[in-house]
């Protein structure tokens, strides 16, 4: 879903039509201006649902959280979490009196406190009794895996341990809901997979209404319920995870998603046309009549790169040798050669402009060969890509 170029909060909509009906648990509306853009959203998250802001560094993900926890003061704001007022309207709660927990990258622990009394921080700071405090403390330690390691201070634990605590100290307080902001950013491999787990195991046990803020698919795709794919302050693509995954709604959530996506209308029930006369054929999951607005998605690995013996300049499907299958056969140059762990990425663009990414060998670089600038002819399987509505 795209947004236009400037405007107030009410603008742009990065969730559903409830947030004006009022229905859903968490509704915000915020405009916070930024030297480069403005950041402006409208989000409404269900309770117990776990909403993923996925995009680039410095797009405004965090921006978004730090105003909901009352970090930061927005030009525009409207907040209502579980029925209560948060901001708006003349009000404007201070953090401490928004049931909201914030926890980020950094654990940010005592180093003077064990793990139970850094826990125990968090319910007190929201008014709960000492001895109601620990006690939750304790359960939640417990919960994480952490029960024998209760008296033991930051420093005497692993990241991955540090990062446990700073999840129980922010679920022992009970927060009407849970911002996270790049949890796993710091993390290493091991680590990060380790809270990553634990993250979605315990989110969705304790039933935890949660905006995550990632820039890592795999992240969106392990905990997220719904993906907001945001860029330059703007919501430019939602829908559930599956789908985002699947089939997104736009080149940049795509490539956020890994897959190359062809944007054009449909035509003969299996095939889209695009810009510059591109075709492309494809698996419909549904019916698509002629002429609506459709995509073709698919993988970088589902695309082969071969020699052109004659560079004809076109887009359009080109004839056919007698003993390929291959439906779906353009010609493109290639404007960059990326190497990976096993594959080497090969980035092409067709001439009407469109970019195609393609997985292949490093044995496959030498062998075509593909070297920058090179004209080459790409190939997918119509049953390798899915068309959709747009």
């Amino acid at each position: 879903m795209t947004g236009p170029a400037d405007g107030s909060a009410a603008d742009i909509v990065g969730g559903t039509s409830d947030a004006v009906a009022g229905k859903s648990f968490v509704r915000a509306r915020l405009l916070v201006p930024r030297a480069a853009f403005d950041v402006v959203a409208d989000l409404t998250v269900e309770r117990g649902e776990i909403v993923a802001l996925l995009g680039p560094n410095g797009c405004g993900k965090s921006t978004i959280l730090q105003a909901l926890a009352g970090l930061l003061v927005p030009r525009e704001l409207e907040l209502r979490v579980a029925g209560r007022h948060i901001a708006g309207g003349g009000v404007f709660l201070p953090p401490e009196r928004r049931r909201i927990g914030l926890m980020g990258q950094d654990p940010l622990l005592f180093p003077h406190l064990s793990a139970v009394e850094n826990v125990a921080f968090g319910p007190r700071a929201a008014g709960v009794r000492a001895p109601a405090a620990r006690a939750a403390a304790r359960e939640w330690l417990g919960r994480l895996g952490l029960a024998a390691m209760v008296d033991r201070r930051p420093a005497d634990l692993s990241g991955g341990q540090r990062q446990r605590v700073a999840l129980a100290r922010a679920l022992a307080a009970e927060p009407d809901l849970l911002l996270l902001d790049e949890p796993l950013a710091a993390a290493d491999i091991g680590t990060a997979g380790e809270i990553r787990h634990v993250l979605g195991q315990h989110l969705r046990e304790a039933g935890q209404t949660t905006v995550l803020v990632t820039h890592e698919i795999l992240d969106a795709a392990m905990l997220a319920d719904r993906v907001l794919v945001m860029d330059a302050g703007r919501v430019v693509d939602s829908g559930p995870t599956q789908r985002m995954l699947t089939e997104p709604g736009s080149q940049f959530g795509a490539a956020l998603a890994g897959l190359n996506l062809l944007l054009g209308t449909a035509s003969d029930g299996s095939g889209l046309t695009g810009a510059g006369g591109l075709q492309a054929f494809g698996i419909a999951e549904e019916p698509l009549s002629d002429g609506v607005a459709a995509a073709a998605a698919f993988p970088p690995v589902a695309v082969s790169v071969s020699a052109v013996p004659t560079a004809t300049g076109s887009v359009r499907v080109s004839e056919q040798p007698a003993a390929t299958s291959v439906r779906n056969r353009w010609t493109a140059e290639v404007v960059a050669i990326e190497p990976g762990a096993g594959a080497v990425r090969i980035r092409t663009r067709l001439p009407g402009g469109v970019m195609i990414a393609a997985d292949v060998t490093p044995a496959a670089v030498s062998a075509v060969p593909i070297v920058l600038g090179a004209t080459v002819t790409l190939g997918v399987k119509a049953t390798q890509v899915r068309l959709f509505a747009r």
